[in-house]
């Protein structure tokens, strides 16, 4: 399947934080193609590939689940009163359109006052989630009938195609980097029985609420490598240039104290011998993905960060181009079939 058909179909799925479960389900459809599949008890998705037996394991890990809300309460006008879940910006919410993940899916508004009614010493402030609502368009009664509190509430944002590779819709942070962990899977399934190491393709869950999952994940399997795959931020007007990637210019290759730095100049070498585009991503501590948890994991695991630049991040019109994706695979195969590196 092509990579852009892959990005837009996840992209089109549903899986806030905690209720990934149609997300989920897709990705287990796309990699069972290649591979059996099974989900965990945190709803992470886990494939294995190569040799189950020896005693190089490598992790690769992609977070499938995306911002939200939560329902925290119903009030006597039927409204939906909403937290956030994850890091979601509400300077571009009012007005968006949203599902609400009740047995029955349910579209909304997120309310938005009219300019006309706004005082204009208001209209340059950005409302607090306390003071902002989901119109469903029902009576309070019936809203309370169909949607419990603790439903999950997700952007709705119609995927599209944009000139060239690029492609714009919600969730690519980080149904982008699952896509990559999907092509992967089929740049390496016709050898994966010939590889000579053992390799856990994951798609893990609740990374937005604070990298969640991921981590007993890895502590399960015990891989001796791992490498995430996640989003990294793409050059836009305003934004520094020296924390930010290019779209179409290649893999982000992350350099951080928490990751190994043998991994990452393994990355740059394999980059550069075939061919591959990439650019540098630099981080002084932490790099706010799952590496930060799997490298910590048990002992300690050795591990790597590849980031596809993104724009707009965390909203429901995410960038990314469809190149870098498929970059991002060609990459992560070429290091597998290596066997990574020797610890």
């Amino acid at each position: 399947m092509a990579v852009k058909d892959i990005v837009l179909g996840l992209s089109n799925a549903n899986g806030p934080s905690g209720a990934e479960g149609s997300a989920a389900r897709l990705a287990m459809e796309l990699l069972s193609d290649f591979t059996p599949v099974v989900r965990d008890s945190l709803g992470n998705v886990m494939a294995e590939l190569g040799d189950p037996n020896s005693p190089n394991h490598i992790l690769i890990d992609a977070h499938i689940d995306e911002i939200g809300l939560v329902v925290t309460d119903i009030d006597s006008d039927g409204f939906l009163h909403v937290a956030p879940c994850g890091g979601v910006d509400r300077r571009v919410m009012m007005g968006s359109e949203v599902s609400v993940m009740s047995k029955s899916r349910i579209n909304g508004v997120i309310c938005c006052r009219p300019p006309h009614l706004t005082r204009s010493e208001d209209t340059s402030k950005v409302p607090e989630f306390k003071d902002m609502a989901v119109d469903i368009g029902f009576s309070a009664e019936k809203a309370k009938e169909l949607v419990p509190i603790g439903t999950r509430i997700a952007f709705r944002s119609r995927p599209a195609s944009l000139l060239g590779s690029r492609v714009s819709g919600k969730a690519l942070d980080n149904r982008a980097g699952a896509a990559a962990i999907i092509r992967t899977v089929e740049l390496l399934e016709p050898k994966c029985s010939r590889l000579d190491c053992h390799v856990t393709a994951l798609l893990s869950t609740r990374e937005e609420v604070g990298h969640l999952a991921a981590g007993c994940a890895a502590f399960t399997v015990a891989p001796t490598q791992a490498i995430v795959v996640d989003v990294g931020f793409a050059q836009y007007p305003g934004c520094p240039d020296e924390v930010c990637g290019k779209l179409g210019e290649g893999p982000m290759i992350g350099f951080a104290p928490v990751l190994s730095r043998s991994i990452s100049k393994k990355l740059t070498s394999l980059a550069d011998e075939q061919g591959i585009k990439w650019q540098y991503d630099v981080c002084g501590g932490r790099t706010g993905t799952n590496a930060d948890d799997i490298a910590v994991t048990a002992g300690g695991i050795p591990c790597g960060l590849i980031s596809i630049a993104q724009r707009s991040m965390h909203t429901p019109v995410e960038i990314v181009d469809c190149d870098d994706v498929e970059n991002t695979a060609q990459l992560l195969a070429a290091y597998i079939k290596s066997g990574g590196v020797c610890q």
